[in-house]
């Protein structure tokens, strides 16, 4: 692996996300709408692999090819589908909730805060979270940790794809309104698309692992799966939904937090038994 070479991408990759999110802040503003950065978001993951790809390709430390265009493509594909589904999901309805709380929280001067507490922070750990892909193009082969990768990769994409699509056909049912989707994955686990996301990520850092320096990376899966399990994913959403969700009480007591798990059977008191 060429030190140099890394060292060039690490730094041209830093400059470019930063730049990234001026630009998605500036589009934010235009648009009166701070989720805008949730499109960014999967979108900031493809410029960095494309990034990477090309600038790998002009060291004389590049990894292997096969290797190379696996980590780009998986990236890509996962970075573009993230980017679409979230930009639709926003499209045409109002902002969400948990920005519109955060511009109120914010007081005077709400965009210079939300900048430097959403926008900047999130271009930090994009880039952190980045590491394996970056790392993983430089130096090493294909071997069977890559191959071990991309199962958990695949297993993680499929996870993340049919939650999701299961949760946009679920809020699109006037059936279901007010109601608690606790059907296909999402009667497994509460969250089958932010564990599925993780996955993505352990398996990009499995094929960064073919050498020590990308196998140090293992800081950005870590930080992936704690941001989703423990920081602003599950809890901040769940907290939202105990408040106005009948039911999700209920579906918390029986269902798995994140890793999939068969439903916990629930023992209904003596007192309330017929």
């Amino acid at each position: 692996m060429a030190v140099t070479g890394v060292g060039l991408n690490l730094a041209v990759t830093a400059a470019a996300t930063l730049l990234a999110v001026v630009a998605t802040f500036g589009i934010a503003l235009r648009r009166g709408r701070y989720d805008t950065v949730d499109t960014f978001w999967g979108l900031g993951f493809v410029f960095v692999a494309v990034e990477t790809f090309v600038l790998s390709g002009t060291q004389a430390g590049a990894g292997d090819l096969a290797l190379r265009i696996t980590v780009t493509a998986l990236t890509l594909v996962w970075g573009l589908r993230l980017a679409v589904h979230l930009h639709l999901r926003n499209h045409g309805v109002a902002e969400d909730p948990r920005y519109v709380a955060m511009a109120q929280r914010a007081g005077e001067r709400p965009a210079a805060k939300i900048f430097v507490r959403v926008y900047l922070v999130q271009a930090a750990v994009l880039w952190l979270v980045s590491l394996p892909v970056q790392f993983a193009q430089y130096g090493g082969g294909f071997g069977v940790t890559a191959w071990i990768g991309v199962l958990v990769w695949l297993t993680g994409f499929t996870f993340e794809t049919i939650g999701d699509e299961q949760l946009r056909r679920f809020r699109a049912d006037p059936r279901t309104k007010g109601t608690v989707l606790d059907t296909g994955l999402w009667r497994y686990t509460r969250h089958p698309n932010y564990f599925g996301d993780a996955c993505v990520w352990w398996g990009l850092y499995l094929l960064a692992c073919g050498t020590w320096a990308g196998a140090a990376t293992i800081l950005a899966p870590l930080a992936m799966t704690y941001t989703l399990a423990r920081g602003t994913g599950k809890p901040l959403l769940e907290k939202g939904l105990e408040r106005t969700r009948p039911g999700y009480a209920d579906y918390v007591k029986r269902t798995s937090g994140f890793v999939p798990l068969p439903p916990r059977r629930t023992v209904t008191p003596p007192s309330s038994r017929r």
